[in-house]
Formats: structure tokens, sequence, C-alpha cells
């Protein structure tokens, strides 16, 4: 283990995002011309996506790539996750066994569940909801008291849990990705009737997005061959890591195409209705809305290569007349919240580039949805869009999206949660970092 005491000095921050596919790992620090990302890799998980083991083994196989020189001036790391993956843990971070060592992933909707946690947290608000993360909780706990643990499980996001790994703490929750189990970023606290619950124990005792929560663990330290002394930094959701690493003006919207579609614009206050939520990045008001469509509807039909092939035989200005709704599986979360939505992927044309061009389509339409949605709602129109994630890297889907949105669209797939995630490490090496709290 290197514990040299330099590493916070030397400057370098890692930011590792936790996709739905894979894990990305980025390196950022400071450069001739301000800060520069100096190396970034990304690796398919080891195992499924739901185990949690997956997410950190692919952590470790990822800093080992990144040469020694690097690794041991390394001073601080951040994770961002997917939104709304929850899981349940004992206090020592351990898991439960059977379906409860698996965590339930975001696109969960348990409409089972949605009147209970409306009532709980005053029925509105993206805990309200049955594809927030408050109904997967109230599923976990209710399997969880049919299994044979003897002491009441801990509540963790994806981010979260590893984040505890990583300090050997699991007590830390990042308010960000806490958003949709309950957690009122306005009023600091639990909504409703949450924190007076007979499992709120269960609950993780939050902070700030880029607070300093401690240093690393001697586990992690060792396993990771990471300064002993490298700051550990409450992260944020990977949709907001990719925002953070976006040069935005304060009228851009901010689509990331990623698995899922999901819109982002800063507002001058905080905004409510269902299927949205609101987070606090960089001192502004960053209004959102997830749905469960996106590219990762694409990857079911066609390979990358496909994918790229076949999008250079379509001419955006000859819409193909089908409307899908390109859905990965009943249930939708935003612009419109209703759990037992159904896809719509047939008719399916002979040709496989006009099929692409309908999902692509598709895909468009939920997202002019989506920013009509939140202009009803208050937020002011966008001037203007910048993409971000894998489909940024898809020139016709930009076409298609810019015609049908009628702003600019700038495709910007360099800006990755990773990168966004090293930035915020960053600045927790500056001397006025905040430590951990709200």
């Amino acid at each position: 283990m290197h514990s040299s005491p330099s590493g916070q000095a030397s400057g370098l921050a890692l930011g590792l995002d936790l996709g739905s596919s894979g894990a990305r790992l980025a390196l950022a620090g400071p450069g001739r011309t301000g800060v520069e990302q100096l190396w970034e890799a990304a690796i398919p998980y080891p195992g499924p996506f739901t185990q949690p083991d997956s997410w950190r083994q692919a952590l470790i196989d990822l800093l080992a790539r990144l040469p020694p020189p690097w690794r041991r001036r390394v001073g601080a790391i951040a994770i961002a996750g997917t939104s709304g993956t929850l899981l349940v843990c004992r206090p020592d971070g351990s898991l439960l066994g059977g379906s409860l060592a698996e965590a339930l992933p975001y696109h969960l909707a348990f409409p089972s569940h949605q009147a209970r946690a409306a009532a709980l947290v005053g029925g509105f608000g993206p805990a309200a909801s049955a594809s927030g993360s408050l109904a997967r909780a109230l599923e976990l706990l209710q399997r969880s008291r049919h299994g044979s643990s003897p002491a009441q499980p801990w509540l963790r996001h994806q981010a979260d849990w590893l984040m505890g790994w990583l300090l050997g703490d699991w007590r830390w929750g990042e308010e960000g990705n806490n958003l949709r189990l309950g957690w009122n970023l306005q009023g600091q606290c639990w909504s409703g009737e949450l924190g007076h619950q007979s499992w709120a124990a269960a609950l993780p005792q939050i902070c700030a997005s880029g607070s300093v929560v401690g240093q690393l663990g001697a586990e992690a330290a060792a396993s990771l061959q990471l300064p002993a002394d490298c700051r550990v930094v409450a992260g944020s959701t990977d949709a907001n890591a990719g925002v953070l690493a976006a040069a935005t003006e304060p009228s851009d919207g901010i689509s990331v195409l990623g698995t899922s579609l999901v819109l982002k614009q800063f507002v001058a206050a905080p905004l409510n209705g269902p299927g949205l939520s609101c987070h606090r990045v960089d001192g502004r008001w960053l209004l959102g809305g997830a749905s469960n469509a996106g590219a990762g509807i694409l990857r079911r039909f066609f390979n990358d290569d496909q994918i790229a092939s076949l999008s250079r035989q379509i001419d955006p200005a000859r819409p193909t007349g089908l409307n899908l709704r390109p859905l990965l599986a009943s249930g939708e979360r935003f612009p419109v919240d209703d759990p037992t939505l159904q896809p719509i992927l047939e008719p399916r044309p002979v040709g496989d580039s006009h099929y692409l061009q309908a999902l692509l389509e598709g895909l468009t339409a939920i997202e002019l949805a989506g920013w009509k949605r939140l202009r009803q709602l208050g937020a002011p129109a966008v001037q203007r869009v910048i993409s971000i994630g894998g489909g940024a890297r898809n020139p016709q889907w930009r076409q298609l999206r810019q015609r049908a949105l009628g702003v600019p669209v700038l495709n910007r797939p360099q800006c990755t949660a990773a990168r966004g995630m090293a930035l915020l490490a960053l600045r927790a090496l500056e001397p006025a970092a905040a430590t951990k709290g709200v």
C-alpha cells in the first residue's frame, strides 16, 4: 500500500461512474492551462449489474490499469451511481443472503407500494412514485422481514454502498442519491413521516455532494493501491455527474443519452411534480426527469457497430411515420409517471436502418415531451440542448432531435459522468474544501 502523505498535495483526483452496463474511471489534475483530464478507462462489470460485488470488483480492476506513478499521487475520489438502484446491507456493509444479496435496479417499479410511499412523504416528490427508491425500499424491507436476518438492515443506494466500502464505514448517504428515498433537500430532513418509522434507523446519515466524508479505510487502500490519506468525497447521481463535466450556459438544457434518457436544466428555485427531482449542484438548483426509455433499447436489436453503420443510412429529413414507444419494459417515470405504460416496438420495417430510425424518432418524441413537461411545471424554455452520454456520439440522432426540438443541439460525448466526478473530487483538494455534513 502506498501511504505517502503527498497524496493530497499532488492534486490528482479520481472519478468513478457506475453505469448500468459497466464502470468508467477518470483521472484529473492541474495542467498548464487549468484542469486537465489525464486518463480514462471503462470496462463491463465482471458479474451482473444487480450484484454489488460486481461494482467493487470493477473499481479494483480499473485501478489496476492506472499507471502506478499516477496512482501514488491520487488525493481524492468520488463516485456517481445510477439514481435509484437500492440494496439492503448490514451495518458493516455485508450483504444479506438469497435474493437480498442483490440490488433492486433503478428502473424497477413497485405499484403495490406506491400508496404507502406517497403517504409517508406527504404525497409529492420523487419518493412518492411507484418507481421511486422509497417503493423499492418498502419492497426490500418487506422481503427482509421474511428472511433470517436478526437485525434491522440498512438501506443504501449504489454509490453510497461503494463509498461505504472505500471508507470502511457505511453510515453515509449522499444527498442527491437519496432524493428518491425521501430526503428533503430544501428542509434538510427526511420527508413527512419517514424519520418516525420503526425502520428509520435503516436510513443513511446524509452528507452534501462534494463534501469530504473521510479518508480511505485500510481494506480499500490496500485493495486499490491508493495512498492511505486519499480523501473520499461524496459524489452524486450519474446524470448530475455528467452535467458537472459539461460547460453549460444558464439557458441550456442537458440531455443525458445513456441507457436511460435523462433531461436536466438549472432553475432559479426548486420545482415539484411527478417524476421530477431537484438537486443542488455546484451551488445551483438542477431540475431533472429520467425516462425508463433510452439508448439501451437500441442494443436489444443492434450492436454498436451496426448502430453506427445503420445510422449513416438515415435521412433525418424523411420521417418513417411510425410512432414507436421504445421502452425496455412496461412502466414509465417521466415525462409521464405510469408504471403500467407499455412499450410499442412494432411494426418493424423490413429495412434495419428504417427500424433504427423509428426507434430514434420514438426516443426523440419522449425527449420533446419531457422538455414540454418541464415547461408546464414552471421551468424556463431552454435555448440550446447539450447532449452527453453514449448517444451523443450519433450525429444522425442529433439531427433528428434538433429538427424536433427546434433549438440548437450540441453533442459533447467527452463529458462523461466519470470526468464530472473527477472534477468534483479535485475541488475537495482545495484549501477551503467542505467537510462532511449537510
